[in-house]
């Protein structure tokens, strides 16, 4: 197990203040002080600094925290796979967004869960942002998402490529053909939120072209993506989207796309897990299974 000096370096760098971390440790201050100390001489390295009187981690502090987090995390793993190599059930959890799990690994999972009939299954629908706290906190082993994350912190395996386009009810006003995105910020916006990966795109593609999505003086945020198309059914405003989320309703002529000359994108769904972790080539394993399932489904 860990050095309980290095969960006193954790958990400074989680308070960024020796006497909240002592207060949560139940120890005193010289005792975190103390244990900090240690590992500064352990490695040789200076792990913090004062500057205008914070708190802040160094580089090589910051690598330091970087790795402890993902031996702590592998330990937790190691801890669960030691109780269960007992027992005829082992238990896996991982995690998906919601237009992901929602609309493009149902077939994938129910697959590789037929496949694995002594495998006990946790499945955390989260947003993008959220996903990545419950890795960073061991509470899953890896995660299926789409938006932007740290690409320096993880390993990832690509799932999918998906097309992201703007989306109204059939019969929604006509606009401009082709339009631009400048076109549309006088419609209302119906948009996911904050953390979203859906959002996240979409702010960065507006970003790109000098707007924001303030530019929209009407929006409605919706955290559920069944409830957004519901919206969007009932003709209350357009959306980003990918196209998987919405592609019955557009095969069906329920919806439609917004064409657009200045915007055309596709983005990635990532396998993600924790760099350098012990078990990366487990975790890239199930993961290439699962995918296989989804291309599988894809061709027939």
């Amino acid at each position: 197990m860990l050095d309980f000096r290095t969960e006193t370096f954790l958990t400074v760098c989680k308070t960024m203040n020796f006497t909240k971390a002592a207060k949560l440790l139940h120890i005193t201050q010289p005792a975190v002080s103390q244990h900090i100390k240690y590992l500064e001489k352990v490695y040789d390295v200076p792990l913090f600094v004062y500057h205008n009187k914070e708190l802040h981690l160094t580089k090589q502090g910051q690598l330091l925290k970087k790795r402890l987090l993902t031996m702590k995390n592998d330990e937790k793993y190691l801890h669960q796979e030691l109780k269960q190599s007992e027992k005829v059930y082992d238990t896996l959890s991982i995690g998906v967004t919601m237009t992901i799990g929602e609309y493009a690994v149902i077939h994938a999972l129910s697959e590789f869960q037929k496949n694995h009939e002594n495998l006990n299954l946790n499945i955390f629908y989260r947003n993008t942002v959220q996903l990545l706290r419950l890795l960073k906190e061991g509470t899953i082993q890896f995660a299926l998402v789409e938006g932007n994350y740290p690409g320096a912190e993880y390993e990832k395996l690509n799932y999918s490529t998906e097309d992201y386009i703007a989306v109204c009810a059939k019969d929604h006003p006509s606009l401009k053909t082709p339009a631009q995105m400048k076109d549309l910020i006088d419609q209302r916006l119906l948009v996911r939120e904050k953390g979203s990966g859906t959002r996240n795109i979409l702010e960065e593609n507006l970003k790109a072209r000098g707007l924001s999505l303030t530019d929209f003086k009407r929006y409605t945020t919706v955290e559920n993506m069944h409830t957004l198309i519901g919206l969007l059914k009932k003709d209350c405003g357009i959306s980003f989207m990918y196209k998987v989320a919405v592609e019955e309703e557009l095969s069906a002529g329920i919806l439609r796309e917004i064409q657009l000359e200045d915007f055309k994108m596709k983005h990635d769904f990532d396998f993600i897990w924790p760099k350098d972790s012990i078990y990366s080539s487990n975790f890239y394993t199930l993961c290439k299974e699962i995918m296989e399932y989804n291309k599988n489904a894809s061709t027939t």
